[in-house]
Formats: C-alpha cells, structure tokens, sequence
C-alpha cells in the first residue's frame, strides 16, 4: 500500500513507532509531520485507539507529549508509568510532568 493511502491511524503509529528511546515529540509535530495542520488531537484520538494485540507490535507512546513537553496522556497509563518509563530512558524533567523538552525533543521533519 503506498504511503499516501495508509489509514491516518496506521500513519501515526509508524511515526511514534521510530521516535528513539531518550528522546519526546509532540502531537502537533506528528500532525505536521504528516502533512495535517492543526491535527494534534487527532493524532491523541489514534494513540487512544491504539491497540497492540490488533497493530501486531508495540509502540512508545509514552514519548508523546504536549506543545509544552507535559504528559497529558498520563491518564491512559497506569499510575505514573508513563513518567517512570522516561526516566527510565534518562529523559530529564524540569518540573512535574513537565519534560525538558528542548534537551530531548525528538523532530521527524529532521529524522526521517
């Protein structure tokens, strides 16, 4: 199938599924990235959708943030997993749920 008619869904999970470990993005920067202007929620809504069993393979969505490097999709991981697992891959924060975005943001338009 060629890119440009791939599922919107699929299109993001392919993107997140890239986003190096140690490393954060934005919603809005993977809507831009795949060519749809103010489409950060839509890009939440697939996340929400997001199912592993029927993709086939894991995706880190935890590296998923905000404009403003905050975890407002804390609320679909367990407890505060979502900020464990950053930690665990040395992502650095300068205040609570807040990530330092500008040391550790990751931008698709540069790496991919």
């Amino acid at each position: 199938m060629k890119p440009e008619t791939k599922d919107f869904y699929q299109r993001v999970y392919e993107v997140v599924a890239k986003i190096p470990a140690g490393k954060v993005t934005s919603y809005g920067v993977i809507a831009g990235y795949l060519g749809v202007e103010s489409g950060a929620r839509m890009v939440g809504y697939a996340l929400n959708n997001y199912d592993p069993e029927q993709l086939g393979y894991h995706i880190p969505a935890h590296r998923v943030l905000n404009r403003l490097g905050q975890l407002t999709g804390r609320a679909f991981f367990e407890d505060d997993s979502m900020q464990e697992r950053l930690e665990q891959e040395g992502i650095e924060f300068t205040s609570e749920y807040t990530v330092n975005f500008e040391k550790h943001f990751w931008n698709p338009f540069d790496e991919l």
